[in-house]
């Protein structure tokens, strides 16, 4: 397809790009092997439409539909722009149908309304959705509807409520408001008495306050995802503790700093011996 005849739609265009990633000698592919565990997933490598068609016939396959999901947010996010597109496409019979819904009462450009469901997919797909959660694929479509539904209302149309298809099967508590100052000058306090390494206060800052997916960044630090998760995780429980001790007030006494100096120099050693630990990945 030539750059003449190209897609206006936002959404046409990914589809043909779909389609000339799953034709040819070589087919985008994803092995359902060794996603198939605990699912009712089919056998092989299906091609991508394929598997479209197979994950719209089973709407109710929720174990089997997190499989697939996950993998894809994970291979759109480490893998390159061809899973990225791989992952709209599987997603495009629901983000046609959020545009329709959304385009009645609205009399703006249907094309406009289009990009920003896509840009609010693509943003999800690329930072927002957790895969240590479940229902990834609902996550995404929140963040569609939401997109589009936003700029539904700035036009002053009538609401339309979020589709039970995004409701359903979607698990999880919701972070509750900090009640204290702002997150960054906490954790800020938090490296200056030791209770974070410094060297942890932007993965920190960028997974739990800036809400990046954590599989690249696990993989700019040559982390294991788990490994990163559950540093994470432990740095979560130190600040929780020093907010119920008061340790992040202004006035800090020369014994609590020595107690949390020798704390972190403790967490130190411990990581600069499983550093030193041959492994293919460190898993401090």
């Amino acid at each position: 397809m030539t750059a003449i005849d190209w897609p206006d739609s936002p959404l046409d265009a990914v589809d043909a790009a779909f389609t000339a990633l799953t034709t040819g000698p070589k087919p985008l592919l994803l092995d359902l092997e060794p996603l198939r565990e605990g699912t009712d997933l089919p056998a092989g490598r299906p091609s991508l439409p394929a598997l479209r068609r197979w994950l719209l016939k089973h709407p109710r396959s929720f174990a089997a539909r997190d499989a697939v999901w996950t993998e894809l947010i994970r291979r759109a996010r480490l893998d390159g722009p061809a899973w990225v597109i791989a992952a709209t496409a599987l997603a495009m019979p629901s983000l046609r149908r959020y545009a329709g819904q959304l385009r009645r009462g609205w009399g703006g450009d249907a094309y406009d309304l289009d990009a920003e469901i896509l840009t609010g997919f693509l943003t999800a797909l690329r930072d927002r959705v957790d895969l240590a959660r479940p229902a990834p694929y609902a996550s995404l479509c929140r963040a569609a509807w939401r997109a589009g539904h936003e700029l539904h209302q700035r036009d002053g149309a009538e609401a339309i409520p979020l589709p039970e298809e995004i409701l359903e099967h979607v698990t999880g508590p919701r972070t509750p408001r900090r009640p204290w100052g702002h997150p960054d000058l906490l954790v800020r306090r938090a490296v200056v008495l030791g209770i974070v390494d410094a060297e942890d206060e932007q993965s920190y800052i960028d997974v739990r306050l800036g809400g990046r997916a954590i599989e690249p960044i696990a993989a700019r630090l040559g982390l294991q995802v788990d490994t990163l998760r559950r540093r994470v995780e432990r740095i979560d429980a130190r600040i929780a503790e020093a907010v119920c001790d008061g340790m992040l007030e202004e006035a800090t006494s020369p014994q609590l700093r020595e107690k949390l100096e020798k704390r972190a120099k403790q967490r130190a050693r411990i990581r600069a011996g499983r550093a030193a630990t041959p492994r293919r990945l460190i898993a401090a």
